[in-house]
């Protein structure tokens, strides 16, 4: 098996990839991530997935490269990392019994070939009635301003979900797992 790498600093990333109990490193690829004019985020997503695991091929050749990226979409709005807390609160009430599509972009290139496979993988969380009370006590506890959509689905935010549907809930967090062990069984990895 080629070693393999996951493109990325995040520490969500790096706990769900760790449950497939293989060996990777880690590296933070340096990318611009901006949207483009015109770009559905589907195209967004997916093409930041793979510019991520192209930035590190020419420094980890005959690697198994991972990228991913991920946005929060309510209506036809991207929604991003809240980053402070009035932001976060401003997400959260805007989401207020709504439907929000997580869209998470996967690809995986085997830097000895070239070859890279590229996927989508949509998530669906649909949000309980929110009053700001409620949204303020749980940003004060979890403070999730790194979080695309201002909650943590592997925490407490949890308690803000009506309900979720989706394919696969890892790409809720952001590295969709069924879709990557389709990926890698296609390299010939041998999972478990």
């Amino acid at each position: 098996m080629l070693p393999l790498l996951l493109a990325s600093s995040s520490i969500y990333r790096r706990e769900l990839l760790a449950r497939l109990h293989l060996p990777f490193v880690c590296s933070s690829p340096d990318i611009d991530e901006s949207h483009r004019p015109g770009e559905s985020a589907i195209e967004l997503v997916k093409r930041l997935a793979e510019q991520k695991a192209r930035a590190l091929a020419d420094s980890h050749p005959a690697h198994l490269i991972i990228g991913s990226d991920q946005v929060a979409v309510l209506g036809e709005q991207i929604i991003g990392k809240p980053h402070t807390f009035d932001k976060a609160r401003e997400q959260l009430l805007a989401a207020s019994g709504a439907s929000v599509t997580f869209l998470t972009g996967l690809a995986l290139l085997n830097s000895q070939t070239g070859e890279c496979q590229i996927a989508c993988v949509p998530f669906t969380v649909h949000m309980r009635q929110l009053d700001q009370a409620r949204v303020e006590r749980y940003l004060r506890i979890e403070q999730p301003y790194d979080c695309a959509g201002s909650f943590k689905a592997e925490g407490l935010g949890v308690s803000l979900f009506q309900s979720t549907e989706g394919p696969d809930a890892t790409s809720l967090i952001g590295l969709p797992l069924i879709r990557l062990i389709d990926m890698l069984l296609a390299e010939g990895v041998q999972i478990p």
